[in-house]
Formats: structure tokens, C-alpha cells, sequence
């Protein structure tokens, strides 16, 4: 996506936020995988805060004090990751609003999960997809969006603004430069 069209998806000026959890927990979904760049596997596996009990333990989780996540990505690799303003306040909205799905939640693993489905459980990935076309459909963007989408436009513009390809693939988790210079174009 171009720098406007990310914009066009995340500002969606002409549809306005609902006041709903599941609205709410979107916004926070897709300005965070934008903020950040994460994986469609690293976003549905952060926890709201470290968690670990007999039944569960996190290998993801948010923090929020420090404006970071911890991530689990590929290969087990343990990175942190800074968290844009944008993103931060669309958590902060979000969790005012999480308890109504949290109530929910039959798990330890729901139950510690940042971001729930309408049932109470940890969001599905095929959800996030969906979700995240309905809101590109929504926001009036001529091009398929996926989550991956989010992750590339996020790559490409910190390289249009100048930032190095060893901190880009640092912050993406690429074992290799090579992986990160696709975005250098």
C-alpha cells in the first residue's frame, strides 16, 4: 500500500469507528501490525501482559508501560518491537473494551490472549484476514489488503524514510539482509 492508502485504511474517514468491542479491537489490530510489522502469527499470538501458570505461558505479550512488544517470531527468535503512538492509543481504547469478550473467555489461553473473537476465545488468523478485508472494503480501497499487506507497507515506507535495511530487518526478524533489500526499491 502507498503511504495514502495506508492512511485511507487506518484513518477511515469515510466510515466511522463503531462503538463496539469488535470495531475497536480491529482498529487496534491493524494500526498495530502497521506500527509494527508483525506476522499474522506473531499479532494473534501476543498476550496482554507476560502470563504463566501451570496451564499457560506466553511466548508474545504486550508491555504496555514501555511502549514495546515482545515477540516470538520465526524460528523461535525473540525480538522487541516499538509501538507508534496511533497504535498505542487504539490499545489503550481496546482494552477499555476488552472485558466485555474476556467475560467470555474458557481458557487460560483466551483468557491471557491481547486480542479475542466474539466468542471469547484468541482470535483466529482467518478472522483477521476477513476482518481486514472488510475494513479495506469499507475504508474504499481499490486493492485487495491482507495482513501481510501491512507488514510490507510498513518495511517499504521505513525504508522510503531513509531507514537502514539492517534496523528494517532487525525490526521484521529477518535472519538475513537479503530478505529485507526487496524493500529498498
Amino acid at each position: 500500500l502507498s503511504v495514502d492508502q495506508t492512511q485511507q485504511l487506518l484513518d477511515r474517514p469515510s466510515a466511522p469507528l463503531q462503538d463496539d468491542p469488535v470495531s475497536w479491537r480491529n482498529q487496534a489490530m491493524f494500526e498495530l501490525f502497521y506500527s509494527s510489522g508483525l506476522r499474522l502469527a506473531e499479532l494473534v499470538s501476543l498476550d496482554t501482559h507476560y502470563h504463566q501458570d501451570p496451564q499457560y505461558q506466553s511466548k508474545s505479550w504486550l508491555l504496555m508501560e514501555d511502549r514495546e512488544l515482545v515477540v516470538s517470531g520465526k524460528g523461535g527468535k525473540t525480538r522487541r518491537l516499538p509501538i507508534g503512538e496511533k497504535a498505542l492509543h487504539a490499545l489503550q481504547q481496546w482494552l477499555e473494551r476488552r472485558t466485555t469478550l474476556a467475560s467470555l473467555a474458557t481458557s487460560a489461553d483466551a483468557s491471557a490472549a491481547l486480542f479475542l473473537g466474539a466468542r471469547g476465545a484468541r482470535i483466529h488468523p482467518r478472522v483477521v484476514q476477513q476482518e481486514l478485508e472488510n475494513y479495506a472494503r469499507a475504508s474504499g480501497l481499490p486493492v485487495h489488503v491482507h495482513p501481510h499487506s501491512l507488514r510490507h507497507s510498513f518495511a517499504s515506507h521505513a525504508a522510503a524514510r531513509s531507514e537502514t535495511l539492517p534496523m528494517i530487518g532487525k525490526l521484521l526478524g529477518h535472519a538475513r539482509l537479503q530478505s529485507t533489500s526487496r524493500y529498498a526499491h
